[in-house]
């Protein structure tokens, strides 16, 4: 087949090697065009994936109507905060064949999940959310990752499991796309608080204790939005959620522990050069819970550290919290 990826971080450039790899050709694009041009020059993402050859089969485009033309579809990975105005360029450039969402979180000022946005911005009520526990700097080294395909068309969630599936990467579908998505977007703040907890030196029981109860704050917000609750407890809800929880590339847990270490959140979001989707994520989510009265304690302490609080006293606010059944 062949593909535009749309956005040439880590992500994308992973997915862009991946189906490279297994035969398709690509067309990559994304909006810094002096990054293109580094990477169409090096022959790697040195910035974002350093390290990584881009195999033949992967094309640099500048041009976003050059990319997108004549493409079987279209993959977005892109930031949740420039996903809207990437598919609205895609939309004024042509058809964009089937969208593949590969975005993790939640628009701040909207609230609102990735395909949705997708969805209002290319007139096209199914794009396939792609997402999973997926590393991409441990996808674009081949190492065994799964993922889902969901999305309420079956036929266009099949054809994305084909697209993508191979030896080292292997993709289920699903047809709850509210359930993925949320969980796939929430598990982001909970692996800040994951990272917290490492920062303040915290063991096993603390992060044991801490995953168990997120992955029941995740699947409370993500039903009272439409989600069916055993998604949660698959490779888009646990899954993904242990998997950024404890990974030393994840940039959500890593974010977390350097506040557990006394760092602020301003002082960490300017030294960093990739996105911490849980920040923004967890802003929308606290949002989304206090319209549909959910109680999400773990993401409105995460909100109270963005803010100023003392780490230790949000854990400490955690832990001492009024006691109760646990189911």
């Amino acid at each position: 087949m062949k593909a535009a990826m749309i956005g040439a971080g880590s992500w994308g450039t992973a997915l862009a090697v991946l189906l490279a790899r297994g035969g398709h050709q690509v067309r990559l694009w994304d909006v810094d065009a002096a990054h293109l041009e580094e990477i169409a020059r090096t022959g790697e993402n040195r910035k974002f994936l350093s390290g990584i050859g881009i195999p033949d089969g992967v094309r640099v485009e500048p041009e976003l109507e050059a990319a997108i033309s004549g493409v079987d579809g279209t993959v977005f990975a892109v930031p949740s905060h420039g996903l809207r105005a990437a598919a609205t360029q895609v939309a004024r450039s042509g058809s964009p064949g089937i969208p593949v969402c590969a975005t993790k979180g939640l628009e701040l000022a909207t609230q609102e999940r990735p395909t949705r946005i997708l969805a209002a911005a290319l007139n096209d009520p199914d794009p396939v959310l792609l997402v999973g526990p997926s590393h991409a700097e441990e996808v674009s080294r081949g190492v065994p990752t799964t993922v889902v395909a969901a999305c309420g068309k079956e036929g266009r969630a099949t054809d994305v499991q084909q697209w993508f599936s191979g030896p080292r990467f292997r993709v289920y579908t699903n047809g709850d796309v509210a359930g993925c998505e949320y969980g796939a977007a929430l598990k982001n703040v909970i692996a800040i608080a994951s990272g917290v907890c490492d920062g303040l030196g915290y063991g096993d029981n603390t992060k044991g204790a801490l995953l168990t109860r997120g992955l029941a704050e995740i699947a409370r917000l993500g039903t009272a939005l439409g989600g069916r609750r055993e998604t949660f407890f698959g490779l888009t809800g646990m899954g993904d959620l242990i998997t950024t929880a404890i990974s030393r590339h994840s940039r959500n847990r890593g974010l977390g522990e350097r506040l557990g270490r006394g760092e602020t959140l301003s002082q960490i979001l300017d030294s960093m050069v990739m996105v911490a989707e849980g920040v923004n994520t967890a802003r929308a989510a606290l949002g989304l819970a206090r319209r549909h009265q959910v109680d999400l304690p773990i993401t409105e302490q995460m909100c109270e550290i963005f803010d100023g609080r003392s780490p230790r006293e949000a854990l400490d606010a955690l832990m001492t919290r009024e006691l109760k059944s646990e189911v």
